[in-house]
């Protein structure tokens, strides 16, 4: 569990639209995104399809309400008087249109938080960042045995949110600790369904990489199930202050009700490795969709970034970072719609590059200059790798020999001149576990078992050993 002095989000608390101009979004784009729902879902309750649009009904009552005028949709029944409480259903005519705006784009579901509001929002969540001591750095990363001087090294790369270059041999725990960085980062993050530009969609919540937040867990469906019986949605009358709409129906609503466009997250661990180009670092436009897919480091927004492998990518490394010059010193990028208007996002993710390549055989030291922070993974000597070794024991219930450590040293480290790597234990440990149940017998740490599994592990045969 990450020490809870690392996680916070800062005072950003968007509050529930109250009414369709809160929302920032313009008519044409509300009354087209319900009338697509209507397309698919042939007939909802009212509040129903605030809930779709993650709106209270308030904000789109009027749009409704101009949808039946049109004759576009009509009621086919009702509960009460109130109108979030009828059921709408779509009719010929409504479904021409709908077919009409569907060709311009496929999006359906919770209504998008415009650009400006999608910036504001990040820019308050990250921008207020609590202070990480030694000790909660080193408690986040417990999971991991590591040098002194390398916890020394991360933590004001840490701190600063600057970029990190973890090179050296592989099996020495690069992938391990980037990912373990981002854990230790820890916290929630609010995060857009999707965010709105000049009438396009750009999708960036990603299930993958937005896990649902740990301090509040099933808050979306507890928020899905409370919402059918919110006066929000139902426009039943609650105490407080009245909203007057133009078509004279009156509603009250709770002023502090998170907006549910946003979504709390767990801070994103966004993970790419050699399959990185530069066309995942742009929008992705599906032209038989209609929308785009946010790129990987604006779903990392507000969290970590990893290349891993790097240097391994399809693309040169010089190429890859001179697109994330400007990135990584002014904290800014720019992406373009396919209509050629280009706009700025916050990039304001900590980027971890991982590599077992030389750094100076990847790129030159101007670009290494922009990259303040460069730690190298070596080796763990024999005190930490025995502690890796316990630990994975431990792990399996499988009683520790010190002989058994003495024997893998002596017969194939230094018999067969073989490098230590931080990443033997693990996989030695669970080969003598699967060797153990292949035969039905419980693991354990003979002589015997090690030269088995070090035999096909290390693929050693007698000619090189001792």
């Amino acid at each position: 569990m990450v020490s809870s002095s690392l996680a916070s989000n800062g005072s950003f608390y968007p509050r529930a639209p109250k009414r369709s101009s809160d929302t920032g979004l313009s008519r044409s784009f509300l009354l087209n995104l319900i009338l697509k729902t209507l397309y698919y879902r042939q007939e909802m309750l009212g509040h129903e399809i605030g809930r779709e649009l993650c709106v209270p009904f308030s904000v789109i009552d009027e749009h409704v309400s101009t949808l039946r005028r049109e004759n576009l949709i009509e009621v086919s029944g009702a509960a009460t008087t109130t109108s979030a409480t009828y059921r709408f259903k779509i009719s010929d005519q409504g479904r021409e249109r709908a077919r009409q705006a569907l060709k311009v784009s496929h999006y359906v579901g919770p209504a998008p938080v415009t650009l400006e509001q999608y910036i504001e929002g990040i820019l308050e969540q990250t921008s207020a960042r609590p202070h990480l001591n030694r000790d909660a750095l080193r408690n986040a990363l417990s999971s991991l045995v590591l040098p002194a001087e390398v916890i020394e090294q991360i933590g004001p790369a840490l701190e600063s949110q600057r970029a990190l270059f973890l090179h050296g041999e592989p099996g020495n725990g690069k992938t391990a600790l980037a990912e373990a960085i981002g854990q230790a980062l820890g916290g929630d993050l609010l995060m857009p369904h999707a965010v709105e530009i000049d009438n396009h969609v750009i999708k960036v919540l990603d299930p993958i990489f937005h896990g649902e937040s740990e301090a509040n867990p099933g808050a979306a469906l507890d928020a899905l199930t409370n919402n059918v019986n919110d006066p929000v949605f139902t426009g039943e009358e609650v105490s407080g202050p009245a909203r007057v709409y133009d078509e004279g129906v009156t509603t009250n609503t709770p002023t502090d009700k998170l907006d549910d466009r946003w979504v709390p997250v767990k801070r994103p661990v966004v993970f790419a490795g050699g399959e990185l180009d530069l066309e995942m670092l742009d929008l992705t436009h599906n032209e038989r969709e209609g929308y785009y897919e946010a790129p990987l480091h604006m779903k990392a927004n507000g969290g970590v970034f990893i290349i891993d492998d790097f240097g391994r990518q399809l693309v040169k490394p010089r190429d890859l970072l001179n697109r994330w010059i400007v990135p990584l010193d002014k904290g800014i990028d720019f992406l373009t719609l396919h209509t050629g208007r280009k706009f700025p996002i916050p990039f304001h993710a900590m980027v971890i590059f991982a590599t077992n390549l030389s750094p100076h055989d990847l790129v030159d030291d101007a670009f290494l200059r922009r990259i303040h922070y460069k730690v190298e993974m070596g080796a763990p000597g024999p005190s930490d790798y025995r502690e890796i070794f316990w630990r994975q024991c431990a792990q399996y219930s499988i009683d520790p020999s010190h002989e058994a450590i003495e024997h893998i040293y002596r017969r194939y480290y230094k018999g067969m001149r073989i490098p230590v790597r931080a990443c033997h234990p693990r996989d030695l440990i669970q080969k003598v576990v699967e060797v153990a149940r292949w035969n039905g017998e419980k693991p354990e740490l003979s002589i015997e078992l090690i030269d088995l599994v070090c035999r096909s592990y290390f693929l050693a045969d007698e000619e090189t050993l001792d």
